[in-house]
């Protein structure tokens, strides 16, 4: 089996556009998450007034793809494939491997649910309130898989290309796909993240609908928890096998070396801490390593009662008398939710801390829920340097996967 390394980073998030950007917000506790953005579609007529329970989500704020991308690019893709586009950009130049790798030999493998929800809903509401005649690149705009193929396009790599949606783990099981190819040796390398742009006004007031959006802010953890905050973006990696990074002298940011699956089997909407409990418990086998070495989690953390309570009873059915004493943190109240991008960032996220030796704070929190018994990082970054870290993504469907991510040593 091949050692499988991180050597490149890209990103466009509520909190940076670049990953220097977003490292900085992310050690620095500053949240992403803003008010609501004028809907001129509102049924009300009111565009300031889109009938929503809640008012603020974490959009990407400023942004404009005309710098990076041509005039046709734009008019063939929807705001999610260019986040899909731009990031995975990043992540290329910045990790420099192309080179040193066949196009064949290179897979690229990207998490995203909902599609190119920008167009689509534009187009239906053309039809149905114009009976408009549809754009002809719609069904091109609308595809979840667009953006893995557009990276494959822009870079000539003609390896393994697709695009997971398992909702909010589709990132994580994207990583988690790509680093199983390139340890097996199917591969030499992989871009490997997750994309997501949904913050349409059908796509908000479906979630609104579920009751399960937070009115004020997402506080994960928190006593006073009242739900989940939305959001968008996109992050990327490289994974490539530690000979090749070796031969080429690149920047090792971390190391995967586990990656667990598993499915509640229980509700399509509550989790079931069994199901994350066991997913935690084959990432850290995967690894081959001992539950006692996990001293970090980046948590799925939602900010609902329902899912922060589940998740602390899944760390509690894995760890023992240690849950209580493991460093655990969620970054949603930074980022928000960008449901299939969540876990790729969130990825990103637990890799910085793990190269920078800090351990990000759960922001937002007034005080942590005593009945879930965790040792939530409050206020600011913890310096540590882990010797095993766990990044969970439990969906909705009961669709768990975890990665397990070390420091890297030579």
């Amino acid at each position: 089996m091949n050692r499988v390394v991180v050597t490149g980073l890209g990103c466009i998030t509520p909190i940076g556009k670049t990953v220097d950007e977003f490292s900085t917000a992310l050690f620095a506790g500053a949240t992403g998450i803003g008010p609501l953005r004028a809907f001129p579609e509102a049924p009300s007529g009111d565009p300031l007034n889109p009938n929503l329970r809640f008012s603020r989500y974490a959009e990407v704020k400023d942004f404009d793809p005309a710098p990076f991308l041509s005039s046709g690019q734009i008019v063939a893709t929807d705001r999610s494939a260019q986040f899909a586009i731009l990031a995975a950009r990043q992540a290329v130049e910045h990790s420099g491997f192309l080179q040193s790798h066949t196009p064949e030999a290179i897979a690229i493998i990207t998490g995203c649910s909902t599609g190119g929800r920008n167009s689509e809903e534009h187009e239906t509401g053309r039809l149905y309130n114009q009976n408009a005649r549809v754009h002809p690149l719609t069904v091109i705009r609308t595809m979840s898989s667009a953006g893995a193929s557009y990276i494959a396009t822009e870079n000539n790599i003609t390896g393994p290309t697709l695009n997971i949606s398992t909702a909010c783990s589709s990132g994580t099981h994207a990583i988690g796909l790509a680093f199983q190819m390139v340890r097996s040796g199917m591969v030499t390398s992989a871009i490997a993240g997750g994309h997501e742009a949904p913050l349409t006004l059908g796509f908000l007031r479906a979630w609104d609908s579920m009751r399960v959006v937070s009115p004020t802010q997402c506080r994960p953890f928190s006593a006073d928890r009242d739900g989940m905050t939305l959001g968008e973006g996109s992050a990327t990696l490289i994974l490539e096998t530690l000979e090749s990074a070796r031969a080429r002298n690149a920047t090792i940011y971390a190391e995967i070396v586990g990656f667990g699956m598993s499915a509640d089997a229980h509700h399509i909407t509550q989790p079931k801490a069994e199901g994350a409990a066991e997913a935690m418990r084959r990432a850290v086998k995967d690894a081959g390593a001992s539950l006692d070495e996990v001293d970090y989690i980046n948590a799925h953390g939602t900010g609902t009662q329902v899912n922060d309570t589940v998740e602390a009873a899944a760390i509690h059915q894995v760890f023992g008398e240690r849950a209580a004493h493991i460093p655990v943190t969620s970054t949603k109240a930074l980022h928000g939710h960008s449901i299939g991008a969540t876990g790729a960032i969130e990825a990103l996220a637990t890799i910085l801390a793990l190269s920078e030796g800090k351990l990000p704070a759960n922001a937002g929190v007034t005080a942590v829920d005593p009945a879930l018994d965790l040792d939530v990082i409050l206020d600011s970054y913890r310096v540590s340097t882990p010797k095993l870290a766990l990044t969970n993504s439990l969906a909705f469907g009961g669709l768990n996967a975890v990665l397990a991510i070390r420091p890297f040593i030579a």
